[in-house]
């Protein structure tokens, strides 16, 4: 017999550490603050949420970089996205060398 089935119990136990999509979840009252600094408009642009595009938070730093404190508002920017469209703030950010340099620049000025 070549294969033979097996089944072992899924454990019951918690995880001890939070996942990297769980350090880098920005929660409501961050995601207000940021908000808020950008007065609902694409920080970069200029441009408010309209038909063709939407506002969205770009985190400056890759998910898993965070450490277990968290995301704050500086963490994030508010940009036009989606971050798939190569149109848009969101795109430009995330997948141009220009981009991540300016997305670093923004957490330094978010945090005075």
């Amino acid at each position: 017999m070549a294969f033979e089935l097996r089944p072992v119990p899924k454990p019951k136990h918690k995880r001890r550490s939070k996942t990297a999509k769980q350090r880098g979840q920005v929660t409501k009252p961050v995601y207000a603050m940021a908000w808020e600094r950008s007065g609902g408009r694409c920080e970069r642009c200029g441009k408010a949420e309209g038909q063709a595009w939407t506002l969205e938070a770009a985190h400056v730093e890759r998910r898993w970089r965070y450490g277990q404190e968290g995301v704050t508002a500086a963490d994030i920017v508010i940009l036009c996205g989606p971050s798939t469209d190569s149109h848009t703030c969101h795109h430009w950010a995330d997948y141009t060398r220009v981009g991540r340099e300016w997305l670093l620049k923004q957490r330094e000025v978010n945090k005075r």
